[in-house]
C-alpha cells in the first residue's frame, strides 16, 4: 500500500503474513523535487543523485517477504530531510529561524550539497517552510511512529533499521578523512538505541559475509535513530550505512548488478537474524 499526503510522501508496504516487530525505512532514496522547490535550487540533478542514497531503497525492496514493514520516502532530500528534527535550520535556510547562522548547512532543509556548494538561491520563507514540513515531514513520521507502536502493541517490541548509505571515502572539501570508509557503519549513538543482542546481531551477520565494520563511525546514527531508539521502552533503533562503493559506481552513479543482488540478499537475510536476536 502507499500513502502520504497526495500520495507524494512515502511508500508504505506490510507483510500479508509473517509478521515480525521490524520496519525498515530509507528515508533518503527518494529523487522528487516539486516545481516550486526546483525553482529554489542552485544545483543540478546529478547533485541530487549523487547525496541521495541511490539504490538503497532496491536494497531493502525484499525484506517485507521475509515479515518486515518497509517504509521508503519518495521526496529527494534537498526538498526536506527526513532524518533531520523540523527544527534544524538557521537563518540562512529559512528565514525567520531564530537558531545560529551557520548551524544548519544540512538540516531539514538544505542549503548546502555534501561538498559545500551552496544549494539554495535563497531562505525559504515560513510559508514555503510550513508546506514542506507539513506535506512530507509529518506524515512520514506519523506513519513511521504509528507502524512502529502498532508492531510494538502487538509484540512487545519493535525493532526500526534506519536503511542508508555513505561515499567510499570522506570528501577533503569538508576536512574529512580521506580514508575508506568501513563496507557497513552501525549506527547506534554508543550503543544506547537498541539492545546489544541486536547491535552484535547486525555485527557480526555482516562479518560473516566477509564485509568490514564500524560502529558509530563516521556516523553514528541520525535524528530518526536518536528520536525512535528508545530500547527501555521496547523501541529498538540501529541505522545501517552501506558503502557505496559496495554495490555501485560512483562516478557514474550506476548500479554494478551483480553487486547490487548479491548485497540485496543480504540485506533481506538480516531480518530473520534480527527476529532471532529478540528471542
Amino acid at each position: 500500500m502507499s500513502e502520504g499526503a497526495g500520495g507524494e510522501a512515502f511508500a508504505l508496504i506490510r507483510p500479508s503474513a509473517r509478521a515480525l516487530p521490524l520496519l525498515v525505512e530509507v528515508p533518503h532514496a527518494g529523487l522528487e523535487v516539486p516545481g516550486e522547490a526546483r525553482a529554489l535550487l542552485t544545483v543540478d540533478d546529478r547533485v541530487l543523485l549523487r547525496d541521495a542514497d541511490t539504490w538503497v531503497d532496491g536494497l531493502f525492496r525484499d525484506v517485507v517477504a521475509q515479515g518486515a514493514t518497509l517504509l521508503t520516502a519518495s521526496c529527494s532530500r534537498y526538498v526536506v530531510d527526513l532524518n533531520r528534527d523540523e527544527s534544524d535550520h538557521d537563518p540562512a535556510s529559512v528565514a525567520s529561524s531564530t537558531h545560529p547562522q551557520g548551524t544548519a548547512p544540512r538540516g531539514v532543509i538544505w542549503r548546502e550539497s555534501s561538498d559545500g556548494t551552496p544549494a539554495l538561491r535563497r531562505p525559504l520563507t515560513d510559508a514555503e517552510f510550513d508546506q514542506r514540513i507539513e506535506r512530507y515531514h509529518r506524515p512520514y513520521h506519523r506513519a513511521l511512529t504509528r507502524e512502529l507502536e502498532a508492531l510494538r502493541a502487538r509484540h512487545g517490541v519493535a525493532v526500526l533499521l534506519c536503511g542508508h548509505s555513505m561515499p567510499a571515502t570522506g570528501r577533503s572539501q569538508l576536512a574529512q578523512s580521506p580514508r575508506r570508509r568501513a563496507d557497513v557503519v552501525p549506527g547506534t549513538r554508543g550503543r544506547s538505541t537498541a539492545g546489544g543482542k541486536l547491535i552484535d546481531a547486525v555485527d557480526a551477520h555482516f562479518r560473516a559475509a566477509g564485509l568490514s565494520v564500524r560502529h558509530d563511525d563516521p556516523y553514528r546514527g541520525g535524528a530518526t535513530t536518536q528520536r525512535y531508539g528508545r530500547p527501555s521502552a521496547g523501541m529498538h533503533a540501529i541505522q545501517v550505512e552501506l558503502n557505496r562503493d559496495l554495490y555501485m559506481d560512483e562516478r557514474t552513479l550506476s548500479p554494478k548488478p551483480e553487486a547490487m543482488a548479491w548485497l540485496r540478499s543480504l540485506c533481506t537475510a538480516l531480518v530473520p537474524k534480527l527476529a532471532d536476536a529478540l528471542s
